[in-house]
């Protein structure tokens, strides 16, 4: 039988790459190592991190995000319309440059063929009884920041959609088709990552968004909107969950604020059925701003950190769950790392063992609380 996410122990979905796949991915971008080369090596590695995902007792299976550069451009590159670009900088996050990959329109958006539909069949394969797989990819917003990332890509975007209507319109018709199509190969877990609001939550942001002549209301309806028209006549039996995150890239972050300011937007009107929300330190706030989440709804505590690799105190964890629980039901939150391992190839600081003692943390403390 189908599970559907959330499950009380949970993770976001990306892991640190293993050697051979750092190796493999260096060979293949020099030359020396040609595509069928490189897929054989990710297919080892997946089948060799979904049996490490299996032994440690997570219901759902991701490939770890293993065949991707980036969390979220990778995705956005098989859409009709959008290409790979290099730019001359990368993403600024506190004490660190990305690398300076991006996606820039060359026409309008669509979806023929997508990539990400055969990684997600390889995945696939692997459930039985108690493992089911589950897709990540980024939220629809997150293609329209990186749209308006510059100057120079605001001009283009603006150049193929001079009215934004029709590129929002576009946008969620891509998205539903690629969920059709993932829906049709079985699929029925799908995670949409969204840093948009983690970076709507952060004063410098907004005062961009006020310098470019809109205002964080304007912004977070438009954000709203895109992820919504995406997922308009979803089938019923697919669960649609949803990542916020302030940036998670070698260990740093690109963002800080509590959820207040999205909450009443993001928490009681976006059509996702559950939340898994970044709570593992003081950047992201307090518990206050779930009481705006809907009904039925739940919530996923990001309350173990990916960032360091020391291990969080279980009490103090134990204790943040049940404050969370004066704002949203305990029976509707869950627990997981904040965010993945390894957002993009780079990874976070920390070791694949520090990782998988990690996700024992988390477990170990579902159960205690949930009996999970």
């Amino acid at each position: 039988m189908t599970q559907h996410a959330p499950s009380r122990y949970d993770v976001v979905g990306s892991f640190l790459r293993p050697a051979p796949l750092k190796e493999a991915r260096a060979a293949h971008a020099s030359g020396t190592l040609d595509d069928a080369g490189l897929k054989q090596v990710e297919d080892t590695c997946i089948t060799q991190l979904i049996e490490h995902q299996k032994a440690a007792g997570l219901p759902f299976l991701t490939d770890g995000e293993f065949r991707r550069s980036y969390w979220h451009l990778d995705f956005m590159w098989g859409f009709d319309g959008i290409e790979h670009v290099e730019l001359d900088q990368g993403y600024l996050f506190v004490g660190e440059e990305t690398t300076p990959g991006s996606a820039i329109l060359t026409g309008k958006i669509g979806c023929s063929e997508h990539p990400f539909l055969e990684h997600f069949a390889f995945v696939k394969q692997f459930e039985d009884a108690e493992h089911t797989a589950k897709q990540t990819i980024p939220a629809p917003a997150q293609l329209l920041l990186e749209l308006y990332r510059n100057e120079a890509a605001v001009e283009r975007t603006r150049s193929i959609y001079p009215n934004e209507d029709e590129l929002l319109a576009d946008i969620g018709a891509a998205y539903r088709t690629f969920i059709q199509k993932l829906y049709d190969a079985g699929c029925r877990n799908l995670q949409l990552d969204d840093c948009t609001w983690g970076a709507l939550v952060d004063e410098h942001f907004q005062a961009g968004i006020v310098a470019a002549g809109s205002t964080v209301e304007q912004t977070a309806e438009t954000y709203l909107r895109v992820n919504n028209l995406a997922l308009e006549g979803r089938q019923a039996d697919l669960t649609v969950t949803t990542h916020v995150c302030r940036g998670n890239y070698h260990s740093t972050y690109a963002s800080s604020g509590p959820y207040d300011i999205v909450a009443p937007v993001l928490f009681a009107r976006e059509n996702v059925d559950a939340f898994y929300l970044e709570f593992d330190d003081e950047r992201s706030g307090g518990f206050e701003p779930l009481a705006h989440v809907a009904d039925g709804k739940k919530v996923v505590l990001g309350l173990i950190t990916t960032k360091r690799p020391e291990l969080e105190d279980e009490p103090a964890v134990i204790a943040r769950i049940h404050e969370a629980a004066a704002f949203v039901p305990l029976d509707r939150l869950c627990l997981s790392p904040q965010c993945g391992f390894a957002s993009c190839e780079i990874g976070n600081k920390l070791t694949e063992d520090e990782q998988w003692a990690k996700i024992a943390l988390v477990r170990r403390i579902a159960q205690q609380v949930w009996g999970a």
